[in-house]
């Protein structure tokens, strides 16, 4: 079991980062809306994950560069470096602190449906006070500066938030018949396409891109070592993929008609399988929420580092001022219950422009020999990766979309 944990490394916080509370939530109306129907969805999303997280940190292990350092000293035409520039500050930077606060109210809502009497009122206002708390632990893991601690830190939140999630699938004693049909025979059930299409956006994570390749030369110095960053890619992200299904089918087995967020599925659990199973869930979302409350800070931070081309270590308070910047926003927004519609929006919009175009420079960048070598993708990633390049493209503009219709 030692030398199993001691093989885990960076891919966890990948992990960490896509199973956020949004993922949960999805997930959760994915089971609760059309059963098993959609777990090869799920399933399709976890291939695509592996296949552009292994081409980010197998960037990072060669070239020992960030995917945003790359960005910048690759891009040679001025206008389009400065337009790719824009597009890393806006929606890595800039979206990450709009969704902070996302991942800080999901890690509260873990703990309320633990701790329910968790607000004050502050000169007329109400204030949640369990964000802060939220807030407090993400920032002394990140302020600590250790990649060694923030890594061991991580590992023991998912495995804590993947036992709690497959121990409430496992409750609800899922008929393994239909499970397998679902995963393998793939339907799309009337009014189902758009949740396809969010089931694979929530996994596919466009910062992640940035996180892998930065965070990966941190472990591994060596070409040799290859082999461990693919291990340790394929078997975190498997693990993050076996909790999302697990939460589909925890979902599915609820027999609830409509649900919000999961707390909602938390609720509903307990007529059916007891008290335990909404702890269970609960400690799962607490989880989820506080390890993307710290990987999306942290991913912003190597972004800025490597788009600016700062030099510092991640200790240094320029590198510092960006995370803190955006923890600062996540858990005031949480905190105050504030709405940031126009932020969102707008962070919905860059991040939809620049999944395709940041799986599009990947897939360029994977094929030149002068960043790679003899590590440039063979034929079989080059047709998979522009597969999901297809895919990314139908993402990005079903997320515009989206924005300017609820205008």
């Amino acid at each position: 079991m030692k030398k199993w944990f001691s093989q885990i490394g960076p891919a966890t916080l990948i992990a960490a980062a896509f199973i956020g509370p949004g993922t949960v939530t999805l997930c959760s109306i994915a089971g609760v809306n059309f059963g098993y129907q959609l777990l090869w969805a799920m399933l399709l999303s976890i291939a695509a994950t592996v296949i552009l997280q292994e081409m980010s940190a197998r960037l990072g292990l060669i070239s020992q560069k960030g995917l945003a350092e790359v960005l910048r000293e690759e891009i040679n035409q001025p206008l389009i470096r400065i337009a790719a520039i824009i597009l890393v500050i806006s929606a890595i930077i800039i979206g990450n602190a709009a969704y902070e606060a996302g991942n800080i109210s999901g890690g509260v809502l873990g703990l309320s449906a633990i701790f329910p009497n968790n607000k004050v009122i502050v000169s007329g206002m109400e204030i949640n006070i369990l964000s802060p708390i939220v807030g407090v632990l993400a920032f002394a893991l990140l302020y600590i500066g250790s990649y060694k601690v923030l890594e061991r830190s991580l590992i023991a939140l998912v495995v804590l938030m993947s036992i709690s999630f497959l121990v409430t699938a496992l409750m609800t004693k899922p008929d393994l018949e239909t499970v397998f049909k679902g995963l393998f025979i793939p339907s799309i059930p009337e009014n189902g396409l758009l949740t396809i299409v969010g089931l694979i956006g929530t996994t596919v994570v466009p910062y992640n891109l940035f996180l892998h390749a930065s965070i990966v030369k941190e472990r591994w110095k060596k070409p040799e070592d290859l082999k461990f960053v693919v291990k340790d890619t394929v078997i975190a992200i498997l693990v993050g993929g076996m909790v999302s299904l697990a939460i589909i089918i925890s979902a599915a087995g609820s027999n609830l008609n409509e649900i919000q967020n999961a707390v909602d599925l938390a609720e509903g659990l307990v007529p059916l399988y007891g008290a335990s199973a909404k702890y269970f869930m609960a400690i799962g979302l607490f989880a989820s929420g506080i390890t993307s409350a710290i990987t999306a800070p942290l991913a912003a931070a190597y972004a800025a580092k490597g788009i600016f081309g700062w030099k510092e270590s991640m200790k240094s308070n320029k590198i510092r001022s960006v995370w803190m910047f955006i923890l600062f926003l996540g858990v005031l927004f949480s905190s105050l219950n504030i709405k940031s519609i126009e932020i969102i929006k707008f962070a919905q919009v860059t991040n939809g422009i620049l999944l395709p175009v940041i799986s599009g420079f990947l897939l360029w960048v994977m094929n030149k020999k002068n960043v790679l070598g003899s590590y440039v993708n063979n034929h079989i990633q080059n047709v998979f990766g522009f597969i999901i390049l297809g895919v990314t493209i139908f993402l990005g503009a079903r997320s515009i979309w989206k924005v300017f219709y609820s205008m």
